[in-house]
């Protein structure tokens, strides 16, 4: 009787818990368009006396996609928090991967499924890395590689070759193929490029999402520099898209100082940092700010 969208964010909220801020940082709008789409979802499940049951086996496979997105939703929210102190919410982490295995122990043989656990796993095996002793943000450029778990990856790995191979990849499945061409490099500078970004080109073509956009636009500078994917981050605010998601602002930013573009790169970082972050990203944006600010005033 919903929407996908009405779906995912009521179970989100009612089931999953995260909040509505939570909920509605997940679906890139504001608190208030949430709450109006919350209610109304659940208006609508009073109205028409939908009742809550347990699906048979057979109706699990109609569900699949909702079920996807929540879980993966709420990892999300728990390794790149929306708001808060903290960068990474461990525990919301470990409930999205326990709920990962209870779905690929009621389907084994859905290849979303496994890559979705298998994705949670690689992104996982980063979290102790992704922030230094002080709880600041370490970019994955930055990382200490030792410090990534290897047993995850090589869990991440081994699912992500076995749903891979099942049939013509999904959008979970290609997005854990990246996320393991990141977990095989030795290093940053070791990084397949080329990959990653055929790996996005199918992705974009399954998922129309300018969040998927912004992630392909970060690879192609990686691999053709800063302003290729400049010119792609800026096609994506030409076209309204993501104005409000301060990760845009923040890339923008470091290809701009990548590409010695100083001014504009500052202007990159204030913008993101007018909107809503947690502590750790607000902090490294500071600092980045702060570093451009020096270099203006000493250019010896």
């Amino acid at each position: 009787a919903l929407s996908m969208e009405a779906r995912v964010a009521l179970t989100l909220r009612t089931v999953a818990g995260l909040t509505t801020p939570e909920v509605a940082s997940a679906f890139l709008v504001t608190e208030s368009t949430m709450g109006q789409r919350l209610s109304r979802a659940k208006r609508k499940i009073k109205v028409a006396g939908i009742p809550y049951e347990i699906p048979p086996d057979h109706a699990l496979p109609d569900r699949l996609s909702s079920v996807l997105a929540v879980i993966y939703l709420v990892f999300t929210e728990g390794y790149a928090a929306s708001s808060g102190d903290r960068i990474v919410r461990r525990e919301l982490c470990d409930e999205a991967l326990r709920l990962g295995r209870v779905l690929v122990g009621l389907m084994p043989d859905e290849p979303e499924a496994r890559g979705l656990l298998a994705l949670m796993l690689l992104q996982n095996s980063r979290r102790t890395a992704r922030t230094d002793e002080s709880g600041d943000l370490v970019l994955l450029e930055d990382q200490d590689r030792s410090a990534w778990d290897r047993s995850m990856i090589e869990e991440g790995i081994a699912l992500a070759r076995s749903a891979f191979t099942r049939a013509t990849p999904g959008p979970y499945v290609l997005q854990a193929a990246i996320a393991a061409a990141h977990a095989k490099a030795g290093s940053f500078e070791e990084t397949d490029w080329q990959a990653i970004v055929d790996l996005y080109d199918l992705l974009a073509e399954q998922v129309a999402s300018p969040v998927v956009q912004l992630n392909r636009a970060v690879a192609v500078a990686m691999r053709d520099g800063p302003g290729a994917g400049l010119a792609l981050i800026d096609s994506l605010l030409d076209e309204g898209r993501l104005d409000r998601f301060h990760l845009l602002h923040s890339a923008r930013g470091e290809l701009l100082r990548r590409a010695g573009r100083s001014q504009e790169a500052e202007a990159a970082y204030r913008r993101a940092l007018a909107l809503e972050q947690t502590g750790p990203e607000r902090r490294y944006l500071e600092g980045r700010l702060a570093q451009l600010r020096s270099a203006r005033e000493d250019p010896a």
